[in-house]
């Protein structure tokens, strides 16, 4: 059997639990890694261009390197129970090491697919409960539902709230639905429609856009939780606009009713330029967005970061004080405060727009969660050099 030797070089960067992904010119069905006397999970896939293999750098200092081999055709020893997707009905349920982190709904009597709950490095529900017409004005909008996609302005269709004629985004299938020792992947297609389901001339469907979501859950300490958003919007039937509307988000999350900084409870909201909560953050462009409040008495975090090779970025970020924080690339005019400063977009049919995000869950606030640093492991991963 081949061994190849990889060697991770950590740059400028500490690398804490940083998931790290190589493709290798190697061709093989299965493979085991290890680190010196020291097995390491990997999860190995075969791509067009050879062997892609995925693994965590748990721990790796600054300017060191670390060397691992990769033995092709070995079958792996490891024996943990990794990340597990597994599908229900109109669900899919993702647990890390057998605890429960989150599941992914898509029934059709929901407006867009969400995943709720989601469960915090305490073992607690880190989003906000999902509301019912019991509600009323009890809960402020109800159409924040945990963690979602949308946008309020789509071709005219209001794709954000769950008012009267409002669009939705119906699931259609899956491409993908993956476990394994390093990571679980969902990958779903929705259709983006109007109102009344359709869009165009009567007697004929015509969705307005195709999504396609890759979710990606990594097998981290349940100190941190790691959700990786690959999103592509395509205009599958027409030309598409983008409204230039604060109404939506790319990526958007609604925090624990404990965590708003509304409530005076030790809320925060951060981002990767120095602004500290709504008045410094909201509609600002910056690389991450962070929120830390309490949870059942603990301190906790969730970051979203834009990655470089996302639509715009750094997006803007609609990030509100009562617990709303959404990656939203459109609403210039809003955050600027400008009628003159639009950013609305067209897809011409065919086209489409990428947008890739990760979620990051972790214990106490930015700081202690050390988000600038942990941005460089998503933005600016550790370089890999290949021998064998």
């Amino acid at each position: 059997m081949a061994t190849v030797k990889l060697t991770v070089h950590a740059g400028p960067h500490n690398r804490i639990n940083c998931p790290v992904s190589v493709v290798v010119p190697q061709s093989a069905t299965a493979a085991s890694l290890s680190a010196g006397n020291r097995e390491v999970p990997c999860q190995v896939e075969q791509v067009r261009d050879g062997l892609r293999v995925d693994f965590i750098a748990s721990n790796l200092e600054a300017e060191q390197t670390a060397e691992y081999a990769l033995e092709l055709g070995a079958k792996p020893k490891y024996s943990g129970r990794g990340v597990a997707v597994t599908q229900g009905n109109d669900e899919v349920s993702v647990s890390v090491d057998g605890q429960h982190f989150t599941t992914y709904c898509c029934g059709a009597e929901r407006a867009r697919p969400l995943f709720y709950p989601v469960i915090g490095p305490y073992g607690d529900p880190v989003t906000r409960r999902l509301a019912t017409p019991q509600d009323g004005r009890e809960m402020d909008h109800h159409h924040h539902r945990s963690i979602w996609i949308a946008h309020g302005e789509v071709n005219g269709a209001d794709n954000w709230s769950e008012g009267e004629s409002h669009g939705r985004i119906l699931h259609r299938c899956f491409d993908a639905l993956e476990s394994g020792p390093v990571l679980g992947r969902i990958v779903s297609h929705s259709d983006w429609v109007g109102m009344d389901g359709w869009t165009g001339p009567p007697g004929r469907k015509r969705e307005i856009l195709d999504q396609r979501a890759e979710w990606i859950v990594y097998n981290t300490p349940s100190s941190v939780r790691i959700m990786d958003l690959h999103l592509t919007l395509t205009a599958r039937n027409m030309d598409v606009l983008f409204g230039d509307t604060k109404e939506g988000g790319l990526a958007s999350i609604r925090v624990a009713e404990t965590m708003e900084v509304k409530r005076d409870l030790g809320g925060k909201i951060e981002n990767g330029i120095g602004g500290i909560n709504e008045e410094e953050t909201w509609g600002k462009r910056a690389p991450w967005c962070h929120y830390s409040g309490p949870v059942n008495g603990n301190i906790t975090g969730v970051a979203i970061m834009d990655h470089p090779d996302s639509f715009r970025h750094p997006t803007h970020w609609h990030v509100r004080n009562y617990g709303l924080m959404t990656a939203n690339p459109f609403g210039h005019s809003h955050f600027y405060g400008d009628e003159s400063r639009r950013g609305h977009h067209t897809l011409a049919q065919g086209e489409s727009l990428v947008g890739i995000y990760r979620y990051y869950f972790h214990k106490g606030d930015a700081t202690e969660g050390n988000i600038r640093e942990r941005y460089h492991d998503f933005a600016n991963p550790p370089r890999i050099e290949i021998e064998g």
